[in-house]
């Protein structure tokens, strides 16, 4: 069952949300050759506690820490440890934060130092896809819809869309209805409705689709040992449109990046750049 917000409660989210993109934004400045995941997740922690909110992901079904730490080949799940990061290496950090009884849940792939151009081209093409599936995020459409377009644009590159892992509705829940995967067709599946909150994220191979779990239970990584990028962001339909409640903005602004990508979904100001 979807659970539409209200307008208030979508403001609530909106917080969340921003709590996340905040701490993602403060990583972006320390994930360089020589940092560690455990590093980083003691950092977020601490700044998402700051911000009077709690890590959404610790302690979620076992989970033992708070941010979701996925070098190369990992997909997503990466499970943070002491291996420092090295010169050309991905990561994808996913995090969450539960604020006022809502949860934010989003996530970015970064590049550690120089990398390869065709893993660059990877990351990039994902992030196009994400805002490809966000544009389909509208009154009339289906989760079909979405999906098909990450799909079409990934594919369209020579990229494997991960079946077995998907998006999903965002709320009082870290997971709620519905599923959004990244592959579909048009037309088909639960129709979108004024109010509802989800969490697209595509998660986009560099070579085969197909998956395969560490002995840890958590860990994701591709059949092939080729590198994997995951962005996510918090969309709620907003007048029949996709309003992002999270950004990239924090990111960009410690990375020195310039970007209008987002700004075809905000029809609301950000909140201060520090809580």
């Amino acid at each position: 069952m979807i659970h539409a917000k209200t307008t208030e409660e979508i403001e609530l989210m909106r917080e969340s949300a921003l709590v996340v993109s905040r701490t993602l934004g403060m990583l972006a400045a320390e994930i360089k050759p020589g940092i560690t995941g455990l590093q980083l997740d003691r950092l977020a922690e601490d700044f998402i506690r700051e911000q009077g909110a709690k890590p959404g992901f610790l302690g979620m079904y076992g989970f033992p820490n708070t941010l979701n730490i996925s070098p190369n080949a990992q997909v997503v799940h990466g499970i943070p440890t002491d291996q420092p990061f090295k010169e050309g290496d991905v990561v994808s950090v996913d995090c969450g934060a539960l604020k006022n009884g809502f949860y934010g849940d989003h996530a970015y792939t970064f590049e550690v130092g120089e990398v390869a151009p065709e893993t660059r081209q990877l990351l990039q093409v994902t992030k196009e896809s994400l805002y490809l599936g966000i544009r389909e995020f509208r009154l009339g459409n289906r989760v079909g819809d979405v999906a098909y377009a990450i799909q079409q644009h990934c594919e369209g590159h020579g990229y494997g869309v991960v079946r077995e892992l998907v998006g999903h509705g965002l709320g009082r829940k870290l997971h709620e209805a519905p599923e959004m995967p990244n592959y579909g067709k048009r037309g088909r599946g639960k129709k979108f409705v004024e109010g509802m909150v989800v969490a697209i994220e595509p998660m986009i191979n560099m070579g085969t689709h197909r998956i395969r779990q560490l002995k840890d239970g958590w860990t994701i990584l591709t059949a092939d040992n080729k590198p994997s990028a995951h962005f996510e962001h918090n969309v709620a339909l907003v007048n029949g449109k996709p309003e992002l409640l999270s950004t990239f903005s924090y990111i960009y602004e410690a990375l020195g990046i310039r970007s209008e990508e987002e700004d075809e979904f905000r029809s609301s100001p950000l909140a201060p750049s520090r809580p």
